[in-house]
């Protein structure tokens, strides 16, 4: 089940490991309720139950203080650090290990979102906007810009963001992403 893979992801990256205790306060922490919505969610599009759907949509845009499109689709391993204030346009795509943290904006403009790699990071209050391709284990900075494509491997930041640091295929920074 994707919600389970999502909740050991969100404890190894919170308190580093997944055992049972620490999957119990992961399960306790800001934006857990915003995973599960979301996860119900997607479950209820796949299974054609629209209605439901949007009453997750719902729940999720008043108890979790987030809104995610009801056709966004993200790999195992999405995690919502924090849920307040994070925006997610239906279209966008996203892999594995997609870590996001409160006050995000990954939105479209004239119909075109953004697609997201495995192990991107999202920090606080970044903005994604438009046709624009995150590469793997790619890093975006707080209340950086995204305008335009970011290659694999870096990590950037400003507004518009640019490349701050380009790690080497297969170097891993420190946070792990």
């Amino acid at each position: 089940m994707l919600f389970v893979e999502d909740l050991k992801a969100k404890a190894r990256w919170c308190y580093g490991d997944d055992r049972p205790r620490t999957l119990a306060k992961a399960l306790l922490t800001d934006g857990t309720f915003a995973m599960a919505c979301y996860r119900l969610m997607q479950w209820c599009q796949r299974h054609r139950l629209a209605p439901l759907a949007m009453v997750f949509n719902k729940l999720n845009a008043f108890f979790g203080q987030c809104i995610i499109g009801r056709h966004a689709d993200f790999g195992p391993c999405f995690v919502l650090i924090h849920s307040q204030g994070v925006v997610i346009n239906g279209s966008v795509r996203g892999g594995a290990h997609i870590y996001i943290e409160h006050q995000v904006t990954i939105g479209a403009e004239k119909y075109v979102s953004p697609v997201l790699g495995n192990h991107v990071f999202v920090g606080a209050g970044a903005k994604i906007i438009g046709a624009v391709t995150l590469g793997d284990h790619c890093r975006v900075g707080a209340n950086a810009v995204v305008l335009s494509d970011v290659p694999a491997g870096a990590t950037v930041g400003g507004i518009p963001a640019r490349v701050l640091r380009q790690r080497a295929a297969g170097e891993e920074d420190a946070a792990g992403a």
